[in-house]
């Protein structure tokens, strides 16, 4: 009876997984959430007996506020990311370890944001409570996606998220949420070398696949907060603002692990390969393109706001 491919792929790869578990869990330093959240500021809230919140308690700016709740409730999402992941790695030998350690230190990031945002009264507990809700009902799933796939995605999406909270936090301008956001960059970080480096592994065992699933990706990529309330005006917001944008992603999330992978400058690709190659150098010459289109629009419409003597954002 034929082995399925999936099955081959997770037997050849399982070396390669528990060297990179290993190496994380030499890696990864302990942190607790609790001390990076300034206790002493916080207070009742209105149901008992305290303030009720209001955007002036709120040390941060409006869009900072934004990315906030964007961050926050993109890790909430964690029991569908949990489901997807171990559907495609299973819970066995090093690939079921390195799921639940994943998923333990993910679950940290947002108890740590929650409790920061709630004490410090940053943004509103009720808007943000019924976001949450909604965003967990609405949940997350890839799809189905075979094993190659899930493992480019995750890679693009662990830098992609290590940027953004790094750029929120300096974007607040409160040394406190930059302190914890910088922690949780480092352990999205952490994440995005274990994925890439199974990539880097899959690319050597079934090179055809894995460059069609790396161009797939690229192609259809999306932030998995994108089942947000308003996720669409609310990525705008943060695009405009800098903290993750066209050009962020092409920049510093894309190109980096395409170098990495040295996708252009592998041989041996067959048909299949070379078609998928061709088709990402062709997408990225257009994600370039408008990545500078709207760096123009971003610093034409800055531009006419500083005329007006008012804020870009």
């Amino acid at each position: 009876m034929p082995v399925p491919e999936s099955t081959r792929l997770m037997y050849e790869l399982e070396g390669t997984v528990e060297e990179n578990l290993n190496r994380h869990l030499t890696a990864a330093q302990e942190w607790m959430p609790h001390e990076y959240v300034p206790w002493s500021q916080g207070r009742d809230f209105a149901d008992l007996g305290g303030e009720a919140w209001d955007p002036e308690q709120s040390r941060v700016t409006p869009i900072a506020r934004t990315a906030l709740e964007v961050n926050l409730l993109t890790e909430d999402n964690l029991p569908s990311y949990h489901r997807e992941i171990e559907r495609a790695f299973g819970r066995d030998g090093a690939w079921g370890t390195w799921v639940h350690r994943w998923t333990a230190e993910e679950g940290r990031h947002g108890i740590a944001i929650r409790d920061y945002l709630l004490v410090t009264r940053a943004v509103d507990p009720v808007e943000l409570e019924r976001m949450r809700m909604e965003t967990m009902q609405a949940g997350y799933e890839t799809g189905d996606k075979p094993l190659l796939h899930v493992c480019a995605y995750v890679s693009f999406q662990e830098l992609a998220t290590r940027l953004s909270h790094r750029n929120t936090g300096r974007y607040t301008q409160d040394p406190l949420a930059e302190k914890l956001l910088a922690r949780v960059s480092t352990d999205e970080n952490l994440h995005m070398v274990f994925y890439r480096n199974l990539v880097k592994a899959a690319l050597e065992i079934s090179p055809d696949a894995m460059m069609r699933a790396i161009t797939d990706e690229v192609l259809d990529f999306a932030m998995p907060g994108a089942v947000i309330p308003s996720f669409v005006r609310k990525a705008a917001l943060i695009a405009k603002a800098g903290i993750y944008d066209l050009r962020i992603h092409h920049d510093d999330v894309v190109m980096p692990l395409l170098r990495y992978w040295k996708v252009f400058e592998l041989t041996g690709l067959g048909e299949a390969g070379e078609t998928a190659r061709q088709e990402l150098a062709d997408f990225l010459k257009t994600l370039n393109a408008q990545a500078s289109r709207f760096e123009e629009r971003r610093d034409a419409a800055a531009a006419r706001a500083a005329a007006r003597g008012v804020p870009a954002v």
